[in-house]
């Protein structure tokens, strides 16, 4: 049987006003979506179809109305602790220093002050920031910001990685090198799942062993699901030009067009 690092079984969540008035919405319903150990997966999908809403479902942060959450196959009670989550926005916290930001989830676990700080220094080290330890997030540029959110996720070792659309704010050039400092860390310990929202298809596939591609809301669900053969190890620029690439391309976007194109509808109704 596949060894699943994490396992979304059927798996619904329906919202309800806090005062009960507007109807209840389903943003998700029945999903299913598994990640082995050693595989990344990337999710794609129109705008507020619920990618995210899975994401934090997986990490614990959210239970869901239905449905099941495993971890190495036993069932999800409260935070995801083999979880590391790194948000759309860097959750890091402007008065610590570089180097303080990537301590803070070594000292909640227990890790000595000189151990943290040690094992710290060596993560911003591997993100290319070994220099920058006592700057703060004000004084650093947003990749480096990016990189010192990632080296706080990856410091705690974590066996899961969720990735909320991380490098999306960033220009192309920053953006692709960090998918390419993702890509080299994760293939230095296999062991590793990946979990990565996006809503970049050709990042989605430079960066995926596998992309899962979800309908438009309300009730998004998987709708497609596309194994991606490209040889590893990667560099996400020169992966593009590849043909395979472009015909991989071609079949996701073939069907996600009409689910991006519903996604817009509804937004402009939402907006009228």
């Amino acid at each position: 049987m596949p060894n699943y690092a994490l396992e979304l079984d059927r798996i619904t969540v329906t919202f309800q006003s806090p005062d009960g008035a507007a109807p209840r919405y389903t943003a998700v319903a029945d999903t299913t979506l598994a990640v082995r150990t050693g595989e990344f997966v990337s999710v794609v999908g129109p705008t507020g179809c619920g990618k995210s809403t899975l994401l934090n479902i997986g990490a614990g942060l959210l239970e869901p109305s239905s449905g099941e959450v495993r971890v190495f196959g036993g069932p999800l009670k409260g935070i995801n602790r083999r979880a590391g989550y790194m948000f759309q926005t860097e959750a890091l916290m402007p008065w610590r220093s570089a180097i303080e930001n990537v301590m803070v989830g070594l000292q909640y676990r227990g890790t000595g002050a000189v151990q943290a700080r040690e094992q710290a220094q060596a993560w911003l080290e591997r993100v290319g920031l070994g220099g920058f330890g006592d700057r703060y997030p004000h004084q650093l540029s947003g990749g480096m910001r990016k990189r010192t959110a990632l080296a706080q996720v990856l410091a705690l070792d974590p066996d899961i990685i969720l990735m909320d659309e991380p490098f999306s704010a960033l220009d192309i050039q920053t953006r692709q090198l960090m998918e390419n400092e993702v890509l080299e860390i994760w293939a230095a310990n296999k062991k590793k799942a990946v979990l990565f929202i996006t809503h970049d298809l050709d990042e989605a596939i430079a960066l995926s062993d596998r992309v899962v591609v979800l309908s438009a809301g309300p009730g998004t669900h998987p709708i497609g699901e596309f194994v991606i053969d490209l040889p590893r190890p990667r560099d996400v620029a020169e992966v593009r030009t590849l043909p395979r690439f472009v015909e991989l391309h071609r079949q996701i976007w073939d069907v996600l067009r009409d689910e991006v194109l519903k996604g817009y509808a509804q937004q402009l109704k939402q907006a009228a």
